[in-house]
């Protein structure tokens, strides 16, 4: 992963500064809507963070008045006009498409921190449910807005939705497509700040400051378990909890909190 931004007119833009990753999609002018090309630039970005050491935490954002409105659906549309279906053929592109996208955050060994302003739809709001953290201003909303377009919601919002605020409100959202403000989203859970748009960058400083300076891989152990949690059972869960915990054991981020709690320092963790 290099250290360069890609050129500025780039779909998707990635810089890596003092151990963060930070990517920022980069189509405001279409309400930053994911083609397939920059939903695959995502999901390379996030896969190269995965096995790099020099990664600690990756920022996702994005240019502009809204985060993600989606899937673009004027490409969608051109193609539905064009294309002769076959079967299996939807089925197979939404699997290695807009799954693997919210897969490739859900399986990053390091902590992502979505920052979301104004409106997060479709596949742009399952981005900000796969994240680890999302910090929101106060004029953000989520929205499944499948429904509206005829079509059934897809990206793993079936599996993340009713896991991040309940069933019910998840069906309520699913059937309705109505957006989600800000404030509600914190009130059930789904998002973890909400501030004004001059605190953004502050309250996004705070959190990847404190992360890019943990137990990396500690926070990426446990990342995994807790995702996991919701779909295993407590032997399971507790099997794999000790296994982490070995894992984790022989870290140098392990001896330096040992040394530290014993000497009475500050920790010095470097990641690995």
């Amino acid at each position: 992963m290099t250290d360069a931004v890609v050129e500025d007119r780039a779909a998707v833009l990635h810089s890596t500064e003092a151990g963060v990753l930070t990517i920022t999609i980069n189509r405001p002018e279409a309400a930053n809507a994911l083609r397939p090309e920059d939903r695959d630039a995502l999901i390379g970005l996030f896969k190269d963070a995965d096995k790099d050491r020099g990664v600690r935490v990756v920022v996702l954002r994005a240019n502009g008045r809204l985060f993600c409105a989606g899937a673009d659906v004027v490409r969608l549309a051109a193609g539905h006009a064009v294309n002769v279906k076959r079967a299996t053929d939807p089925m197979r592109t939404i699997m290695h498409g807009a799954q693997q996208l919210v897969a490739s955050i859900l399986d990053c060994s390091k902590p992502v921190v979505a920052v979301v302003q104004g409106g997060a739809a479709g596949i742009g709001a399952h981005l900000a449910y796969a994240a680890d953290l999302v910090i929101a201003t106060e004029d953000a909303y989520f929205a499944e807005a499948f429904v509206k377009r005829g079509l059934v919601m897809d990206g793993g919002g079936a599996y993340l939705l009713p896991r991040r605020i309940g069933m019910q409100k998840a069906k309520e959202m699913a059937f309705f497509g109505d957006k989600l403000p800000a404030a509600e989203a914190l009130a059930v859970g789904l998002v973890n700040r909400v501030v004004a748009a001059d605190r953004l960058d502050d309250t996004v400083d705070d959190f990847v400051r404190r992360l890019a300076s943990g137990p990396t891989t500690a926070i990426g152990l446990t990342k995994r378990l807790l995702n996991d949690a919701p779909d295993t059972d407590r032997t399971g869960s507790f099997v794999a909890e000790a296994m982490a915990q070995e894992i984790q054991s022989y870290s140098d981020d392990a001896k330096e909190g040992v040394r530290a709690f014993v000497e009475k320092r500050p920790t010095e963790f470097v990641g690995w």
